[in-house]
């Protein structure tokens, strides 16, 4: 039983609500939660149908659930695409994806400000079978353009980037990446499709870490990728079935809740970032404040045509130094300071964090790529939550005032 018929044209907020529903024969209004390895197939032959894809059915929990299919059809109902398929993680969604469209000889072109992880994924792992990278400026369409080959298959850029908040035109890119039969795919953390969907400017596939802003409480780990049925359907679902990046149906039910608050979280806390951000600008010890919200970044009037007109909830800030372990020492020294924000890795919750992306999320990078990403020594994030703004403009200045 299921909420079907709904009306054409329902805004994100309500389809992040209504869409998806799998009601069990008790009726229950929130969504069901499917916790099963297995289901029993009501005869042989019908098992045998099920498991060869010619009859819709859930056979085993690798392949998929009630719960994750809930997910996956709400989340692409959000994003504007025809399917979704989940995965463990964002970085198995990125996996999974890298799977399915590369092979040896084939080329990638990628923003160099791509979040750390996915750099060394695609540059490093790939790069020993065969496939071959070309890392760019975020912002730079004529590197992107030069770069192209007749062997390329894959454009691919997160927008903001992590953690200098870079915004790429996505249809500039996507034009680009068509222009050579190449595939756009866009990773939509930072903004979720509460405020972007990359799909609406061109874009073939969308990457999400649900663990950020589509649960928004740091509960579970979570990833997907949304695009065409052809590539979800064909493409990605035999490598989920064979290769065990699954996701598991408490992961699927626990972001499904996430994003019927998404829309109302994201717009909250992009308010609380810009308010920060602002406040920051006029801080003796910052020398400069990364923020798409804020008219002082270089791409402001792109990312407000992206994003909905709003910034988005993580900026960062640099405090500079006159050298890399002087401006390190700026940086922890306030980062310490800090009372109330949690030191973390992770973003996207409804409690504010604060981490030194040199040293965590980019500290596995060499220092030649670190330089090349624009993230220094003196550099925080800060993934602006729920807390009270004035709670977290004091909690910042333990350590700023001190620097003067």
């Amino acid at each position: 039983m299921s909420d079907g018929n709904l009306p054409d044209g329902l805004h994100r907020d309500t389809l992040a609500l209504r869409v998806a529903i799998e009601r069990s024969q008790h009726g229950e209004h929130s969504e069901a939660l499917y916790l099963t390895s297995g289901f029993v197939q009501p005869d042989a032959e019908t098992a045998a149908r099920r498991f060869a894809g010619t009859e819709a059915g859930f056979t085993y929990g690798r392949t998929s659930s009630p719960t994750v299919t809930s997910f996956e059809q709400r989340l692409a109902a959000m994003e504007g695409t025809e399917a979704a398929i989940g995965a463990s993680t964002g970085m198995g969604a990125i996996l999974m994806m890298c799977m399915g469209l590369l092979k040896s000889g084939d080329h990638v072109i990628c923003s160099q400000s791509m979040f750390g992880s996915t750099l060394a994924l695609i540059g490093r792992e790939f790069g020993k079978f065969g496939v071959e990278t070309t890392f760019v400026s975020q912002t730079e369409v004529g590197e992107w353009r030069a770069a192209l080959r007749p062997t390329t298959k894959l454009l691919f850029a997160e927008t903001p980037t992590n953690p200098l908040t870079d915004v790429c035109d996505i249809a500039a890119l996507a034009d680009l990446a068509h222009s050579v039969g190449a595939l756009l795919a866009v990773d939509n953390c930072f903004c979720s499709p509460a405020l972007q969907r990359p799909v609406e400017f061109g874009a073939d596939l969308v990457i999400h870490s649900g663990t950020k802003y589509l649960d928004g409480q740091g509960r579970v780990m979570a990833g997907a990728i949304c695009g065409p049925a052809r590539l979800i359907v064909d493409v990605f679902g035999p490598i989920v079935r064979t290769g065990g990046m699954t996701l598991s149906p408490f992961s699927a039910w626990v972001v499904l809740k996430g994003l019927e608050t998404l829309g109302i979280r994201m717009q909250a806390q992009s308010a609380n970032a810009l308010a920060v951000a602002r406040w920051l600008e006029a801080q003796a010890g910052v020398s400069r404040v990364y923020y798409p919200g804020l008219a002082s970044h270089p791409q402001h009037e792109l990312a407000m045509r992206q994003q909905s007109g709003v910034g988005g909830a993580v900026l960062s800030f640099d405090l500079g130094g006159n050298s890399a372990e002087a401006a390190r020492a700026r940086a922890f020294h306030v980062i310490d300071s800090t009372r109330v924000v949690s030191i973390a890795t992770n973003l996207g919750d409804t409690k504010t964090i604060i981490t030194h992306p040199g040293t965590t999320s980019h500290g596995r990078l060499s220092e030649a790529q670190r330089q090349a990403a624009g993230i220094g020594q003196g550099l925080i994030r800060l993934a602006v939550g729920l807390d009270h703004i004035d709670d977290l403009k004091a909690d910042l200045l333990r350590g700023l005032d001190s620097l003067k």
